[in-house]
């Protein structure tokens, strides 16, 4: 209830005192009459604005109610409102000079309680008289919410951390003007178990998608871990059901901020953006959702002992399709699906599967192995075909959960060249080899076998037209025990 100084009590007391003298600016009395209805009035019970029951006026309160009223015919209410004090907003027993000794101590100190505070400014007046008398606790309480100085509590640091600069900056709400134009995303853990085959139970994570626009849920799924992996997962479904949304504002926690996450968004054109550092309200449209799914959702889950993660996904399902889209939205006036449908819509044409999932991977480049033409990727060794064999340096595109198989694109315009499997040692066991050739997976002779080559040729023509003889001597073989000398006498 409001307080009696509030706007709310003096609109009730406005209502109360025109519904007593309103009937007589309406019905005006005869002449010589108006004293016998102030009096006939004064005698009835009215309801107390305040309900704390009945209560009776004097004639002169009523008869001054009247000449009010009637005095301000365009609005009578508005007369018989209660005035507001001339010095609200004001102590009048803090000086200037003691409310600006409290601000500097606030800036200093924000995260005081107010009682610390009003014993510090007490101990700080006693040395100081000229700052005036010191006024009570609760006048400084009301000092200090009048203006704004609420405690603020110190975050706990870890040891080593730095304190982020962030610049403190008012709080507005927002809403873009076309849904899929920005999603807001998250995960929340849920407040009760779930039973898994192994038979442990285990706390569900949720990972939800919601339009700023519409409010409508793109997609929701419980999972038993919060990675980025499951994040990918996730959103590929929100992108097939509802297209490719223009931004999407996650936190910044290590699952949304991944390097496949990034350059995925990247390659699919989206603007991927983060709340800034301890600033959670920037996302607020998401996390007052899991509100509504812990208080309509969950709560019928209530009586369903031993809950599995498939019958908490179907279920989620139902209620975000038949009960959360087709219930009127406080803020909006409206359902979800009203909304979505009387909006202009901002998403574009979702990729195949296989082209969406390609896209989350990361780009790293790693060095040829010469010996036998491999590349380590997390410690795992790929075979490069022979057409590549001849490069230095690889560059790979792979997501750190799916290692069965990588790509190697080309390193300036990012073209996949051919994918890279895991080096098979058992298999490269059989001793069959290829012959190497640069440029070529397969062997065969070569062209132009027997000839010389054209420069060599060259030459033993030119040497040949000097007309010389060759300038060598042969070097024979002496012959062996028993074989004849018929080399001749050099003589």
């Amino acid at each position: 209830m409001s307080s009696s100084n509030g706007g709310g009590a003096r609109d009730r007391w406005a209502r109360l005192r025109f519904a007593i003298v309103g009937p007589l600016l309406a019905s005006p009395p005869p002449a010589g009459q108006l004293r016998v209805e102030l009096e006939r009035l004064a005698e009835r019970e009215w309801d107390h604005p305040s309900g704390k029951g009945p209560v009776r006026f004097a004639v002169s309160t009523i008869e001054r109610w009247y000449y009010r009223a009637r005095a301000e015919e365009q609005d009578p209410v508005k007369a018989l409102r209660r005035k507001p004090r001339a010095d609200v907003g004001r102590e009048r027993s803090m000086s200037a000079g003691l409310i600006a000794a409290l601000r500097e101590q606030y800036r200093v100190h924000p995260s005081w309680a107010a009682q610390l505070h009003y014993d510090t400014l007490e101990a700080h007046v006693a040395t100081h008289p000229e700052l005036g008398p010191m006024p009570s606790y609760a006048t400084l309480t009301r000092a200090m919410r009048n203006r704004g100085l609420v405690r603020k509590r110190p975050r706990k640091w870890h040891e080593g951390e730095d304190k982020p600069a962030v610049e403190a900056r008012e709080v507005l709400s927002y809403e873009v003007s076309r849904s899929h134009a920005l999603w807001h995303a998250d995960f929340h853990h849920g407040k009760r178990r779930v039973l898994t085959a192994s038979g442990e139970w285990q706390t569900p994570i949720l990972l939800g998608f919601l339009d700023d626009h519409s409010r409508l849920g793109c997609h929701l799924q419980w999972y038993l871990e919060e990675t980025a992996e499951v994040f990918v997962h996730g959103l590929c479904q929100a992108f097939m059901k509802r297209g490719l949304a223009r931004a999407l504002l996650t936190d910044n926690g290590s699952p949304m901020t991944a390097g496949e996450v990034e350059e995925g968004l990247l390659r699919l054109g989206i603007v991927g953006a983060t709340t800034l550092a301890y600033s959670p309200h920037q996302n607020g449209k998401i996390e007052s959702f899991w509100g509504t799914v812990e208080g309509r959702l969950m709560a019928q889950l209530e009586g369903v002992d031993a809950l599995t993660l498939k019958t908490l996904n179907d279920a989620t399902i139902a209620w975000l399709e038949q009960d959360y889209h087709r219930r009127k939205h406080r803020e909006l006036g409206m359902t979800p699906h009203e909304r979505l449908a009387g909006s202009v819509n901002a998403s574009r044409p979702c990729p195949a599967s296989a082209e969406l999932k390609a896209a989350f991977r990361i780009t790293r480049k790693r060095t040829l192995r010469r010996s036998d033409g491999t590349v380590s990727v997390e410690g795992i060794r790929y075979q490069m075909p022979q057409p590549w064999r001849h490069l230095r340096e690889a560059w790979i595109r792979y997501a750190r959960w799916d290692l069965s198989g990588v790509d190697l694109v080309e390193g300036r315009s990012g073209e996949r060249l051919c994918t890279l499997y895991p080096l098979d040692k058992r298999g490269n066991a059989d001793g069959v080899r290829r012959p190497a050739r640069p440029g070529s997976d397969h062997g065969g002779a070569s062209t132009g076998a027997g000839e010389l080559p054209p420069l060599l040729k060259g030459m033993l023509d030119a040497q040949a037209a000097t007309g010389l003889p060759p300038a060598w001597v042969p070097h024979d073989k002496a012959p062996g025990p028993g074989e004849d000398d018929d080399r001749g006498d050099p003589s």
